[in-house]
């Protein structure tokens, strides 16, 4: 009997001519939890179903902080929607991939099966599409927010601690200012159909009124899609930004807005997107493979370090005559003073003349106070940048003690005509995403990290010895000798694409 039930589909696959037309299909599904508080912005999951009548595939896009690990998505999510749709449609389960833009969006708990709805209107909706692929530039939203410091040292700028004195700042890491772009059009009308747009920096702007929000990512889709047409779905595709955070992010002089970023970004792809010129006959595969990667296994000592860190920094920490009212004050008063802080010039000049100098001496014994003071708060910056991540270590540290030495993940590698698009479940630093570019082949190839699973920060080798410490180093389950085995992968993956 189950075989029998199979039989249409085995027929259908078995008929359909290798040449056959490209079809795509495409739809999305509201996942906002309108329970959870005010929604500044919704979320959604989008999927492109597609198909050459040999091959077929989706790219799901979900508007969440992580596909499992962290945040509402679970880790049996992804298993759950695979088997469901290949049940379902006859899609195989590697052949369905998902992508999490990294927004921080409360959703619905049941996103899962808002996910399988998602694919199945994607897939009632196929038609005969046209591809094609290119790319846009966007520069103005993004920042790269590790900097290098004085000492050798490496920190980033987080909501979560104290920046570094400005003085003790000498360089930051890059950015990839480069939109991938995917078009598809359809045949019938020449419409647009559907637009995939890769981006790379952290969704993590927010909304004036911290409303629930789908970030920057929303206001581009709605800026292409709203340009575009009727019908057209955006499709936005998180790149390599575990250490690129948006434009001015520490900002404190203006209210956190998404929509500005957004809006920049969507004007900048259609730029790239009008140039785009599809053709019929597309090729259409899909690579899904395993790697293992090292997991950590200095974490012990790390922690040590930073603990042993922490008890120096401790014990740096003086008694102050000043409290904070006082610090103000004088401090203030220093800063504006031309140097006569204590009193007037006339008084300096009077105290001179009679060969006195009470005023002066005063003035001496504030600096060191105020001095003195500096130095205990630029202590505790530092104690909380270290807390910070002293924490994320030993979090990692207790869950390994649990686990293999080894980590196994997919690498996959997708292919739309021009369009090539390999996709890992880390949050891959940027300067990983440039090394695998440089070297793919291909003018049109983009790498996607946040996909088919979480396994939190990938730094590059560099990063994860940094004797500073930072999130990407701290928050991270892998060995340094991770990035080699994964470039090389993910070429050799896109290489048989």
């Amino acid at each position: 009997m189950t075989f029998l039930r199979q039989l249409p589909l085995l027929l259908l696959l078995f008929a359909a001519p290798a040449d056959a037309a490209l079809r795509a299909g495409a739809a999305r599904v509201d996942i906002t939890d309108r329970e959870a508080g005010p929604v500044a912005e919704a979320s959604y999951v989008k999927a492109l179903a597609i198909e050459d009548g040999a091959t077929r595939a989706v790219i799901v896009t979900v508007d969440a902080v992580a596909i499992g690990g962290i945040g509402r998505i679970d880790d049996g999510y992804l298993g759950r929607v695979r088997g469901a749709v290949e049940r379902e449609l006859g899609i195989p389960a590697k052949h369905i991939l998902v992508n999490a833009s990294h927004c921080h969006s409360v959703i619905r708990r049941d996103v899962d099966a808002l996910t399988i709805e998602a694919v199945r209107q994607a897939w009632r909706a196929l038609t005969p599409v046209r591809a094609g692929a290119g790319r846009g530039m966007e520069d103005r939203i993004q920042e790269n927010r590790r900097m290098k410091l004085r000492d050798g040292r490496e920190t980033d700028v987080r909501r979560a601690y104290a920046m570094p004195r400005d003085e003790d700042v000498v360089s930051t890491g890059p950015i990839d200012p480069e939109i991938g772009l995917l078009r598809l059009d359809r045949v019938d009308t020449g419409a647009p159909l559907a637009v995939v747009y890769l981006f790379a920096a952290h969704p993590i702007q927010g909304a004036p009124d911290n409303g629930n929000t789908a970030d920057y990512p929303a206001f581009a889709s709605r800026a292409i899609e709203e340009n575009l047409g009727a019908g057209v779905l955006a499709f936005f595709v998180q790149g390599c930004a575990g250490d690129i955070n948006p434009a001015r992010y520490k900002n404190v002089h203006e209210p956190h807005d998404a929509e500005p970023l957004g809006n920049r970004l969507g004007l900048s792809a259609l730029r790239g997107l009008r140039a785009i010129r599809t053709t019929e006959g597309a090729t259409l595969r899909v690579v899904n493979e395993t790697l293992a990667l090292p997991r950590s296994s200095d974490t012990a000592a790390r922690m040590a370090k930073l603990r042993a860190r922490r008890e120096e920094l401790l014990k740096s920490l003086q008694g102050t005559t000043l409290n904070f009212k006082t610090f103000v004050t004088l401090y203030l008063e220093h800063q504006l003073s031309g140097g006569m802080p204590a009193y007037y010039a006339h008084g300096y000049l009077h105290e001179k003349d009679r060969g006195r100098q009470d005023l002066r001496t005063l003035d001496e014994e504030n600096r060191a106070a105020i001095q003195a003071y500096l130095r205990n708060v630029e202590t505790m910056e530092e104690l909380t940048r270290l807390q910070t991540n002293l924490a994320l270590i030993e979090q990692h540290h207790a869950e390994a003690l649990k686990l293999p030495p080894t980590l196994e993940v997919e690498v996959a590698g997708l292919r739309i005509g021009d369009f090539r698009l390999v996709l890992f479940p880390g949050e891959l630093t940027v300067q990983i995403g440039l090394n695998i570019k440089q070297r793919a082949p291909g003018p049109f190839t983009f790498v996607a990290g946040y996909s088919n699973g979480y396994i939190f920060y990938t730094p590059t080798a560099e990063q994860r010895r940094n004797p500073g410490y930072a999130q990407e180093d701290c928050d991270t389950l892998v060995a340094p000798e991770w990035q080699g085995l994964f470039e090389a992968k993910a070429l050799a993956v896109l290489g048989r694409l």
